[in-house]
């Protein structure tokens, strides 16, 4: 005797089967664009600066203006690197770990200025679209034969349709990457960048694969949604071996920055025993001493970090990043007003580079003596000029605001700081209404509240109806 479910049951067994599918389209569009807002953005001025001068070589390549497309830093140690939005990469902390070379690193530039150029990360709804036409047409089909009594046939019908889907889903997606590997090697080529750094990062993906049991055989292809690596290294090596830029000599500039930022994030990052394993006393080179001096700073001690600064100043004095540096040990350590003069000749020395700008800021501030305010204010509001992308430069403004009693614009700097930071959508309403309520109706702050005020409250009305 056999046993089969009535045919409501069959009904919302499919159901469910319906709600497994649309969850698993959810899942993989979640994964093809990643948003930044759920992972850790790292702000580093040097970082920043190198990632530009990397990317713009290939942006001109591919026909766009220098600084059109730019590259963020994300505190996830996975090896890998994404497309959000149009025109914004997303590189992994992990990546550059991994990568031993500069090269290596613009390689995979190179490749996600493809999913850029060619709006894949827009374009994905296009496959689930196809997809889900599929999916739709075998659950009504299978709802059909379910109806007719064929409960097994229809429960049939729908898993398969499920899994056409999901093929469908990722040969596009495996479609897409292909297209970004061959317009990647073009920007490289025309960039005079070798191709030497692009195989060598798929070759530790390749490896990555291997240690972790994935199969590289054609039957494996099917659940994928990237090419298989091996097909993608023997496909591009064609391509970057009659590369004129083949065998062009690295740049020199480059990759000796590339080390020291790659030593930087080491330090930032890992554990400071890890750190000073890799980076030993002995070596005193710069990228170690940049390494050393955030493990020391990292494991309080100050003074430690201090001496290693020191041996970087010697080496350049008036280096920016080695002086931001100095500055933030000090600051970090209790003492904002030793900070000051550091901090003040490395904003000189990078044209008031923002982010430092703003520790500047912080440190006017944390030395509580009302007579650095005004420069405070000053150095504050060039950072967010230059770059209004900073939640903690608004909030170092908005405390110059309250206290010199300019209440309105204090309120203003915090509902720009809450409209930067996720989730905060309610404070960045209150904090934007207060402020229109203080300023003279037309004026540019009013507007600019006014507009953080709209965006705001759509946020908020959108989270109550999600509740």
């Amino acid at each position: 005797m056999s046993f089969s479910l009535p045919p409501s049951a069959h009904r919302a067994e499919a159901w469910r089967s319906l709600g497994r599918l649309l969850l698993t389209f959810v899942v993989l569009l979640a994964v093809a664009v990643r948003p930044a807002a759920a992972q850790s953005i790292l702000r580093d001025a040097e970082t920043e600066a190198l990632f530009q001068d990397m990317m713009d070589p290939l942006l001109v390549a591919a026909g766009l203006q220098p600084g059109q497309v730019r590259v963020h830093l994300l505190g996830d140690r996975s090896v890998n690197a994404f497309v959000a939005g149009s025109q914004d990469i997303y590189v992994f902390s992990g990546l550059i770990e991994a990568a031993d070379s500069a090269e290596e690193v613009q390689g995979v530039l190179a490749h996600e200025l493809g999913h850029v150029m060619g709006g894949h990360a827009i374009r994905v709804n296009d496959g689930a679209k196809a997809a889900t036409g599929i999916s739709l047409l075998s659950l009504l089909l299978g709802a059909a034969a379910i109806a007719a009594g064929g409960g097994e046939a229809g429960m049939g019908i729908m898993m398969a349709g499920q899994q056409a889907a999901l093929g469908k889903f990722l040969a596009f997606s495996r479609v897409q990457e292909s297209t970004a590997d061959a317009a990647g090697a073009q920007y490289l080529s025309k960039a005079g960048i070798s191709g030497r750094g692009s195989l060598a990062f798929f070759k530790k993906l390749q490896n990555l694969e291997f240690r972790y049991g994935v199969k590289q055989d054609d039957d494996q292809a099917y659940g994928r949604t990237h090419p298989m690596s091996g097909d993608r290294i023997q496909a591009l090596r064609e391509v970057y071996v009659i590369d004129p830029a083949w065998e062009k000599t690295a740049d020199a500039a480059i990759e000796a920055r590339f080390q020291r930022i790659k030593a930087k994030l080491s330090g930032y990052i890992a554990e400071p025993e890890r750190t000073l394993r890799k980076y030993p006393e002995s070596n005193s080179s710069i990228p170690a001493r940049y390494a050393r001096a955030y493990a020391w700073h990292k494991s309080a001690y100050p003074e430690k970090a201090l001496t290693e600064v020191e041996g970087l100043l010697k080496t350049n004095p008036d280096d920016p990043y080695f002086l931001e540096l100095e500055g933030q040990v000090l600051l970090e350590s209790g003492r904002p007003k030793e900070a000051i003069p550091a901090l003040r000749k490395a904003v000189n020395g990078s044209r008031s580079q923002p982010l430092i700008a703003a520790t500047l800021g912080h440190a006017l501030i944390a030395t509580e003596d009302p007579a650095n305010f005004p420069e405070a204010e000053e150095v504050l509001k060039t950072a967010v000029a230059l770059d209004n992308q900073n939640p903690f430069a608004w909030y170092q403004l908005g405390i110059v605001y309250a206290n010199k009693g300019d209440q309105a614009r204090a309120a203003l700097a915090s509902a720009e700081r809450y409209s930067l930071e996720g989730g905060q959508a309610g404070l960045a309403l209150r904090n934007a209404d207060m402020a229109m309520q203080g300023l003279r109706e037309g004026s540019p702050d009013w507007i600019r509240a006014q507009d953080i005020s709209l965006v705001a409250r759509a946020e908020v009305e959108r989270e109550r109806k999600r509740r």
